[in-house]
């Protein structure tokens, strides 16, 4: 949590010494939608579902003195849910994750007219666990979240009215989500007690909806 604060004072502090005719340029706004995670994991051990989940919070948008170029930054929390399937219990579990996630992009925009425009983006997106860290089947398994994540976003979008935004994107996981540690049941049988640590990496499509002020 400490991070988070500091990265949104240092935004703060960054905002108050934009000069005022660059003020205008810069957008707040709030920003929401759906997603759909597509979870990977490096063993067959485990089955799941397809994670769903939503997300919201306040974002803003700085347009550049280059057509067509701008930047956008949100803090948006981040919900999710999916069910997971231990194979070797036969034991299903449910799996949250909430987040805060920090996606910064850069934008390209081509104007449909004066109230229209079609943009395509790209950037970065940090994000740090604020939910639950670990969940436990029993002495065979369980599947730790990591308390930060890097991501990257690829995504199309439109601007209509120069205040509604309607954009969808996918994001790419660069690293590990969680890890999975489980215990074969030929190995529970001779005793062995050896665990096997998986990794499980999490790539999401998401949907989203703005209205800058």
């Amino acid at each position: 949590m400490k991070k988070i604060f500091t990265i949104a004072f240092l935004a703060l502090g960054l905002l108050s010494t934009v000069p005022a005719s660059a003020q205008s340029a810069l957008k707040f706004g709030l920003k929401g939608g759906l997603n759909v995670t597509d979870m990977h994991f490096d063993s067959e051990v485990f089955d799941k579902s397809n994670q769903a989940g939503w997300f919201i919070g306040p974002t803003i948008k700085l347009t550049l003195p280059i057509v067509g170029l701008s930047f956008d930054a949100s803090a948006l929390y981040d919900y999710k849910s999916a069910k997971i399937n231990n194979e070797t219990t036969n034991e299903e579990q449910k799996v949250k994750q909430q987040s805060i996630d920090v996606p910064i992009n850069v934008r390209y925009a081509i104007g449909l007219g004066s109230e229209a425009s079609v943009f395509l983006f790209t950037g970065p997106q940090f994000g740090f666990n604020v939910g639950d860290k670990e969940y436990k089947w029993n002495d065979t398994s369980s599947y730790k979240l990591k308390n930060s994540n890097f991501s990257w976003n690829v995504g199309l979008g439109f601007t209509l009215l120069k205040h509604l935004q309607i954009s969808g994107n996918y994001n790419i996981a660069c690293g590990s989500t969680a890890d999975l540690t489980y215990l074969k049941a030929a190995e529970q049988v001779l005793g062995q007690g050896t665990g096997l640590k998986k990794k499980s990496r999490n790539n999401s499509w998401q949907i989203a909806l703005a209205y800058y002020f």
